[in-house]
Formats: structure tokens, C-alpha cells, sequence
């Protein structure tokens, strides 16, 4: 016997975007939901500005490098927010044993390198203060990562193994100069796509409204363990409705200042 199919209530969500107004359709539970439920629907949001961008950029004669198999920004940190670590630990329990196994022996052999480098505490430090950190420290941070080309645990010969579930942030870079040149981010000439909505910012600064703490950002190493950690956080439901409220709200105030600065 099938499982009845969730009541959704559809939203027609307009932004206005650097590139103009861009107008997209969002199924929204009307039940009392985890916060994980919120994760989809607002990288629906980000991927439909992105494709504005997308748009934009080939009709300027730019063409996105990023192929099959190119894995350099999977040596770069990447950042989650609360509800994705929830989401990325949901979705690594939801795997096979084996697989599961081998991702968490990845992930403790990515800390053991980090450790040895000096980055662990720091690391920890980000994912678990009650103190929002400034630029500087989250670029020292960055490029400290980065020089360790510590590839990322779900990586499976040069290609995401979760791919689907991947992060916003990896969903997020899209590389337009050479390839080649994306070897050494730090040093060389990266050119991407502007991102008018960063939804691993966007989820972060909902889950500070819901939660009455700090904007939070998860290095993705850390991210089961802090998911874990948290777990009957995780367990609290909220009407969809008002989930999808504070991300829009969000969303406008991102795009506002994009637009902003896109006059200057």
C-alpha cells in the first residue's frame, strides 16, 4: 500500500536579480517540518539565479570550463550551513554500510591532516563559537586550507560521490577563464560567474533567526560530527510556510545589496 503523497502548497516566488526579474515555482509543505526541508527550496531559489547568470555570461561570449571530472575546487574549504550539515548527515546515513564507512574514514583521515597542520582547532573553533567571525580571519582560514590540496572525503576519483546532495557552496562556483588555471586558485587568474545568492549564507542566517544565535558556517570535515552533535536540534519542526519566509527575506535583502552594488 503507497504512502500518501504530502499536501504542498505552491508559491509562485518572483526576485528581482542583477540580470532582472526571474520568476520560479516552489512546492511547500504545509505540514510542521525539520529544517532539512527548507534545504531544497532555497537551492531551488539560488539555482534558478544562477541560470540568469549562466545566461547572461554566454550571451557576453563566456563559456563555463567547469566539466566532468574537473575536481580542483574539491581541495577548497567549503563552507555549510546548520541545515545542510543536517541535510549532508541525513543523506551519509541514508548510504549503504560500506559506503558509509568508507566516507567516515575519509572524513577522520581529512582531520588527522588537518590536525597536523594546525587547522583542526581553528576549524573547530568556526563550527562551534558563539562569535561571528570577521573576513580576514575567514580568508586566513581559506587559504590555509587550500594550500593543503586536501581533497574533499566524498571525492571518488575526481568526482563527486554525492553529487546530488552536494553542498550549496560547490553548487555555487561556476569557472569561467581556462581550466588549467583553476590548479592554483591563490596564484592564478580565476575567473567565475557572480553569485548574487549565496544560499550556505542564506540557511545560515535562518537558522541564527530560528534558533536566536549566530550566523553559523560549518567547515564540510566537521559537518556530520557537528550535525551528530546536534541532533535533537535537528529533530525540531516548524511550519514550512514560515521556513520559507525568513529565506526569502533573506534572499531579497542579498539581492537588494547586489543590485546596489552593481550601480556603484
Amino acid at each position: 500500500m503507497s504512502t500518501p503523497a504530502a499536501s504542498v502548497d505552491r508559491y509562485e516566488v518572483t526576485l528581482n536579480t542583477p540580470r532582472g526579474p526571474v520568476t520560479t515555482s516552489l512546492d511547500v509543505p504545509v505540514q510542521l517540518v525539520p529544517i532539512t526541508a527548507i534545504v531544497p527550496l532555497a537551492r531551488q531559489l539560488g539555482e534558478r539565479v544562477a541560470k540568469e547568470e549562466v545566461q547572461a555570461g554566454t550571451q557576453r561570449g563566456a563559456t563555463i570550463s567547469c566539466k566532468d571530472g574537473c575536481a580542483a575546487c574539491c581541495r577548497m574549504m567549503i563552507p555549510l550551513s546548520p541545515p545542510e550539515a543536517f541535510a549532508l548527515r541525513e543523506h551519509v546515513q541514508s548510504l549503504p554500510e560500506t559506503d558509509q564507512a568508507r566516507y567516515a574514514k575519509r572524513i577522520e583521515e581529512a582531520k588527522a591532516a588537518l590536525g597536523q597542520a594546525g587547522l583542526l582547532n581553528p576549524l573547530t573553533e568556526l563550527a562551534y563559537s558563539s562569535t561571528l567571525r570577521s573576513d580576514a580571519e575567514l580568508d586566513s582560514l581559506n587559504r590555509a586550507y587550500y594550500a593543503l590540496k586536501l581533497p574533499c572525503p566524498f571525492l571518488e576519483q575526481e568526482r563527486c560521490g554525492i553529487y546530488e546532495h552536494r553542498p550549496s557552496a560547490c553548487r555555487e562556483l561556476l569557472v569561467t577563464s581556462p581550466a588549467n588555471l583553476c590548479e592554483n586558485f591563490a596564484e592564478n587568474p580565476v575567473e567565475a560567474l557572480p553569485v548574487s545568492i549565496r544560499v550556505s549564507t542564506v540557511l545560515g542566517m535562518l537558522w541564527a533567526d530560528v534558533t536566536g544565535t549566530v550566523p553559523r558556517l560549518i567547515p564540510l570535515p566537521l559537518a556530520v560530527s557537528w550535525a551528530e552533535r546536534h541532533e535533537a536540534e535537528q529533530r525540531r519542526t516548524w511550519k514550512a510556510g514560515e521556513l520559507l519566509d525568513h529565506v526569502l527575506d533573506k534572499v531579497w535583502r542579498l539581492l537588494s545589496q547586489a543590485m546596489g552594488e552593481q550601480k556603484c
